[in-house]
């Protein structure tokens, strides 16, 4: 059984135990010593590791150590710019004695993921717009095998088993009721706009059936998901016969839902459900991020930095304690 989880670990704590390593790679310092630099992870959260000066003797048993393998590693807790690092001593591969149970190192989406594609697929399958329905269904029922396992990410928001399809089915679920609000946007745009924006992403990370990746393909690393994506819809639309306007549409929706440029998008949304959609996205990325960094610490207290919302420090109430138990 696990001692340390990454969310509980504090600063100056000496810590023997086991992780999953999410990356890892020797590196050469501004002093030309080698060094490890170590990603490492629990189902609480992730981790970076650092092993100083590794001797010539110890890179080919490093070496052998690969992303997805889980290590026992002893360590102390420090930090740098405000977040807490490992400053690593020892580290092995972990052996088939060991005995780990694998449910305590890998972060996976909270609900089945069998329900949530079910979930989605109604929701496509209830479109009314015969075109807009059938690239839909055909893009869910040809990829459902990865989505019961894909990431939504390589790090940082939904990159967790799973966490593509939840992704998806929240902002389909936000997507609906602001179509509710705004009554002059399509649903058949959003829904279909947010079932098609992300699913290249199958095609542009590399991922084992634990939802661990190791990083991007070759295509995703060229192209990207963006273009990757539009030029998926533009093979679909060809094969069931969707006009050009509906298929261009769809390939704006997915090309500008960054929305700017040094995210990726060339271009920003130019119809109100191509806007929507790049706010549903950002939305669902934000909110997962709160509720993934707060979840992991004590009532009245306040997070590490969190990179990903700006270098934030967040805050979990005092009463946060009372309603949990409630």
């Amino acid at each position: 059984m696990k001692t340390y989880y990454i969310n509980n670990l504090n600063i100056n704590e000496e810590i023997v135990d086991f992780f999953l390593v999410k990356a890892i790679a020797i590196r050469v310092g501004s002093n030309r010593k080698q060094y490890l630099d170590l990603t490492l992870g629990d189902n609480s959260g992730e981790i970076n590791g650092k092993k100083w000066d590794i001797a010539d003797e110890e890179v080919y048993g490093l070496s052998q150590i690969k992303e997805g393998d889980c290590v026992k590693v002893k360590a102390s807790v420090s930090e740098w710019n405000g977040i807490r690092q490992l400053r690593v001593t020892k580290v092995r591969k972990a052996q088939k004695e060991d005995k780990l149970d694998m449910t305590d190192y890998i972060k996976a989406a909270p609900e089945d993921p069998e329900e949530m594609f079910n979930y989605v697929l109604s929701r496509a399958e209830a479109i009314g717009d015969s075109d807009l329905r059938a690239i839909s269904v055909k893009f869910l029922q040809d990829s459902k095998e990865k989505l019961m396992y894909y990431p939504g990410a390589m790090r940082n928001h939904h990159a967790e088993m799973a966490g593509l399809i939840y992704h998806i089915k929240r902002m389909l679920m936000m997507g609906e009721r602001a179509c509710d609000v705004y009554t002059n946007l399509s649903k058949d745009w959003v829904v279909c706009g947010v079932i098609l924006h992300d699913m290249e992403k199958l095609t542009e990370i590399m991922s084992n059936e634990l939802g661990i990746s190791p990083g991007y393909s070759f295509e995703g690393k060229m192209l990207g998901h963006l273009v990757l994506g539009v030029r998926k819809v533009s093979e679909m639309a060809k094969e069931i016969g969707m006009s050009d306007e509906k298929a261009v549409m769809l390939e704006h929706m997915i090309l500008s839902h960054h929305y700017e440029p040094d995210f990726g998008s060339p271009i920003r949304p130019m119809f109100p459900e191509a806007e929507l959609l790049h706010y549903l996205d950002i939305l669902d990325a934000k909110m997962f991020d709160f509720e993934d960094n707060i979840s992991g610490i004590a009532p009245g207290t306040f997070t590490e930095r969190v990179r990903t919302l700006d270098g934030r420090m967040l805050y979990k109430p005092s009463f946060a304690q009372t309603e949990e138990d409630n």
